[in-house]
């Protein structure tokens, strides 16, 4: 089988998504290439960015540089969530998404929920390094469709991250609002959503329309970014959604530990870059600020704040309660008799011995 995108020994990405531009890399040996029943699947070895995993002509990973991504869509969510025991993943069959989650022993259960299982196979054959999660015994593979997916398992998860190709075609549902919905009915509780949510260069109304709809339906919306050079203009982020109101996405509740930054090893994700990947240039900032300013946004961030206050409230009398009820505790242990002189010493000599 032929490919088009590749031409005396360069491999060129181009997109009506990304128009006027494109990305090339230099092959040394295709590897595979296949049609799915689904999508048109190449790997090649390129020249300086090791084996390259094409989906639809579009660049979905390289060897060199696939951590940037990998790293942020996984541990954003999960270093927010206080206590992730179970995680879903929508699409992500290279298995890089696994790889990160597993690194969190708090979680318990992983779902990947990936509709194209010729992608799960070429991945365990040819990125290896990022098809090392699916050994896992935490690890469940579903092959079918996410959205029916989250419509059996309502409820069921704490953190679902959704690692989707672009908005074109079939995929161009997973950034829509139904799609959004389907992801809150199966969360628990103060559940967690992160997707991949394009670039600000190239896609500025797609996010700004995103965080509209995200803003209807959670009471927490923000996005962050990642850079990655194979990635058209070389950026792409992130719309993180949280179930609790009182979640401050910038502020991780969990955070990895010197030591386990180079054990595990993590090479873009620390707790600094999380905090700084929320902060926006300021033409982005501006437009997703216009997003928050509209009447429908501004009335729901009021009620928001009024929850929030609320179970500030709550909290507050219930901190106040326990602290009064320590209090009586200690006045009723200070009015026990004491012990005998006798029995006292004979304790001590005990404790001695």
């Amino acid at each position: 089988m032929t490919n088009d995108s590749i031409q005396d020994g360069w491999f060129t990405e181009k997109s009506d998504l990304w128009p006027g531009q494109g990305l090339a890399l230099k092959v040394k040996q295709v590897l595979h290439h296949a049609k799915s029943d689904f999508q048109d699947i190449l790997v090649f070895q390129s020249e300086s960015y090791g084996n390259v995993l094409v989906l639809d002509g579009a660049v979905q990973v390289t060897e060199r540089d696939e951590f940037a991504y990998q790293e942020m869509i996984a541990h954003l969510p999960l270093c927010i969530h206080p206590y992730p025991k179970s995680v879903l993943i929508v699409g992500g069959g290279d298995g890089g998404v696994i790889r990160e989650v597993i690194k969190h022993q708090a979680v318990e259960h992983i779902t990947l929920c990936e509709i194209d299982p010729q992608v799960i196979e070429v991945a365990k054959k040819y990125l290896p390094s990022l098809a090392v999660g699916f050994n896992d015994p935490r690890v469940t593979v579903h092959v079918g469709d996410g959205v029916e997916y989250m419509k059996q398992h309502a409820g069921n998860f704490d953190v679902i991250i959704t690692d989707s190709s672009d908005p074109i075609g079939p995929a161009s549902a997973l950034f829509e609002q139904p799609f959004y919905a389907a992801m809150r009915n199966a969360l628990k509780p103060n559940g967690i959503v992160c997707t991949q949510a394009e670039s600000i260069w190239l896609h500025l109304d797609l996010i700004c329309n995103m965080k509209r709809f995200c803003s209807k339906l959670f009471p927490v919306v923000g996005y962050a970014w990642t850079s990655i050079p194979t990635y058209p203009c070389g950026q792409i982020g992130f719309m993180i959604c949280s179930l609790n109101p009182l979640t401050e996405l910038e502020q991780p509740t969990r955070s990895f530990s010197d030591t386990q930054l180079k054990s595990l090893p993590l090479r873009y994700y620390n707790k600094r870059i999380h905090t700084s990947s929320f902060t926006l240039p300021q033409f982005a900032q501006v437009a997703l600020d216009a997003v928050d300013n509209e009447p429908e946004a501004v009335a729901a961030s009021q009620a928001a704040t009024s929850h929030v206050t609320l179970l500030r409230e709550r909290e507050s009398a219930e901190e106040l309660a326990n602290r009064r009820d320590n209090e009586d505790a200690e006045d009723e242990e200070s009015e026990q008799p004491s012990e005998k002189p006798e029995q006292v010493e004979a304790d001590a000599s005990t404790d001695a011995s």
